[in-house]
């Protein structure tokens, strides 16, 4: 049962961290616009979601055991993050910085308009599922 509501939520929850990672690089992006050799960065959130998605079993690392009487055990693990990868500028600077501020804002209100909407699906799973488990009157 447990299994089943983590795996139902597990999808959203997934998106809202990624989503959120995404708009803390956005936002730094757009905070280092005049700054010299700034580049920019981003990453691809479709595979970032599709790997959180798919690593979901492979919670935890292994941990080693050094003597056959040691029990196996596995750790929480490390919060990797998706891969970042420096954007190409649509036009290039003096400063070598690569920030193009009308890219970063239609990306960061696109970012925000995602958000929201896994935010307010979440919402209602949870509300579902809530109202699922009152008893009736």
């Amino acid at each position: 049962m447990i299994d089943r509501l983590t795996e139902s939520l597990g999808f959203y929850s997934k998106a809202l961290n990624l989503r959120a990672e995404r708009q803390d690089v956005l936002a730094s992006n757009i905070a280092n616009n005049d700054t010299p050799g700034y580049k920019a960065r981003d990453f691809d959130f479709a595979s970032a979601l599709k790997s959180a998605v798919d690593n979901q079993s492979q919670s935890g690392l292994a941990m080693a055991t050094t003597h056959t009487g040691h029990i196996a055990g596995s750790g929480a693990g490390t919060a990797v993050g998706p891969e970042l990868a420096y954007r190409n500028p649509s036009q290039p600077s003096l400063d070598g910085n690569t920030v193009d501020m009308d890219t970063e804002r239609v990306q960061f209100m696109d970012n925000s308009v995602h958000y929201r909407a896994d935010l307010q699906i979440l919402g209602s799973q949870i509300k579902g599922l809530k109202s699922a488990m009152e008893p009736s009157r």
